[in-house]
């Protein structure tokens, strides 16, 4: 053998043994941000679980009713007996033989109002006496689907830091406690199909097949959250915008988009089918005509109220609106580039842009909504609306929290800090709520 051969058998050895100790060192690292994430879910879970449950609003009697009576074998309508029976069963919390938030059908049975997806995912807790953990469930889903697309898109503690802002606001903290109510799990259902489809869109060294199942996945967690609350469809929308928009930019394969198309057109076909049949039209609801409005006067009177209702239950919104701006930004300045920094500006741009449409689609919706729009109401019971944009929120703060940084150990210090004051300011807002509605004030 000669020298120079030998120094290059030398020089690949070399090369993979540093390539080795890379990949150790990255597997590595995954763990300690898998570890962080697990860490910030379980804080949620010790924060929700030692405050004892109660019925808070209406809307959780109606819930209630609804997932008892399925685990009873009742699945949507009850007749008047059976109604009066379980009013009675539930303890009568407004007068006997009354269940909150019901209304009587053109046959004589009776139904809730509310939208007829959530008895489904929460009727087996029930029956295994773990309702508690109902809520808690969907919020490890909506975890693992931000973990993953928060660090396929940001890279290092990406998705850590995304998990860490997510469990730590003051209406995950209240939402996941509520045990019937479906505002944690609609909105934790969003944030894993946001967080899967977003590493199936960017994951383009990925198999086709398995971009295509993940990406499928994501679409059904989006339309599980559309089913539980009618008014997702607007998320829904935008995922569907933004994966078309990716296939015509050739980031997406186009059997993939044909699968997800397909699912979302068999949802809204389902829900179309069911209402026609249970209430009398495809596009009528529970609700009675008049009873939830949208109008543009309520704009401005929402602008006015409900700003610091949103800072005190979501105060993550702060890093996620100027994440979006430093993005646009960035972008604006290094748009013409070709090296990897600019490369790496336009995909943060096209990716805050598919997740503020996803956040201000729901934001802008309930901006209009009449019933907020007055002085008298409590975080507690505005906030839920605005929820659901709780995981495209998350996304876009984390990359403030780990863009900024420019190595592995800072991004890990900022993500831990920012965990830790949200987390602090979390659980003030959490007792802040609560106390309100044992202790309404004039």
């Amino acid at each position: 053998m000669t020298a120079s051969a030998e120094r290059g058998e030398a020089a690949a050895a070399r090369s993979g043994t540093r390539a080795g100790a890379g990949a150790r060192r990255g597997t590595r690292l995954v763990r300690v941000e898998a570890a962080f994430a697990g860490a910030a879910f379980a804080v949620l879970c010790v924060l929700v679980l030692h405050v004892a449950p109660q019925l808070v609003e209406p809307d959780d009697y109606a819930y209630q009713a609804s997932v008892v009576a399925m685990t009873q074998g009742h699945f949507l309508t009850l007749s008047s007996a059976q109604a009066s029976a379980l009013a009675g069963q539930l303890g009568d919390p407004p007068g006997p033989g009354i269940i909150p938030q019901w209304v009587q059908l053109a046959d004589g049975r009776w139904i809730s109002e509310k939208d007829p997806g959530y008895p489904f995912l929460a009727a087996p807790f029930q029956a295994l006496g773990l309702i508690r953990w109902a809520p808690l469930f969907y919020g490890a889903l909506a975890c693992l689907g931000l973990f993953i697309g928060g660090r396929r898109w940001l890279g290092r503690f990406g998705g850590a830091a995304a998990v860490g802002l997510y469990c730590s606001s003051g209406a995950a903290l209240l939402f996941a406690w509520r045990d019937y109510m479906p505002t944690f799990t609609d909105a934790s259902l969003i944030a894993a199909g946001t967080g899967i489809l977003l590493w199936a869109v960017l994951a383009t060294e990925a198999r086709a097949r398995t971009r295509t199942w993940a990406g499928l996945a994501g679409f059904v967690a989006l339309e599980a959250a559309t089913v539980v609350r009618y008014t997702d469809i607007v998320v829904l929308g935008c995922a569907v915008v933004a994966v078309a928009a990716a296939c015509r930019l050739r980031a997406v394969p186009a059997a993939a988009l044909r699968w997800w198309l397909g699912s979302v057109a068999v949802t809204i076909a389902g829900v179309a089918l069911f209402d026609a049949l249970v209430y009398g039209g495809p596009l009528r609801s529970g609700y009675r005509p008049g009873e939830i409005t949208f109008s543009l006067g309520a704009v401005l009177p929402n602008l006015r109220y409900m700003p610091a209702h949103l800072i005190q239950a979501m105060p993550m919104l702060v890093p996620g609106l100027a994440a979006l701006a430093w993005v646009a930004v960035r972008w604006l300045r290094l748009r013409r580039g070709g090296d990897e920094r600019a490369v790496r500006a336009r995909r943060d741009v096209a990716v805050g842009l598919a997740l503020a449409a996803s956040w201000f689609s729901v934001w802008g919706l309930y901006a209009a909504y009449t019933w907020t729009a007055n002085p008298f109401g409590s975080t507690l019971q505005f906030a839920r609306f605005y929820v659901p944009a709780a995981g495209a929120i998350s996304l876009l703060g984390s990359w403030l929290v780990t863009r900024l940084p420019r190595r592995a150990s800072l991004a890990a210090v900022t993500s831990t800090a920012a965990a830790m004051a949200m987390f602090g300011l979390g659980a003030w807002s959490f007792a802040v709520m609560r106390e309100f509605w044992l202790f309404p004030r004039p």
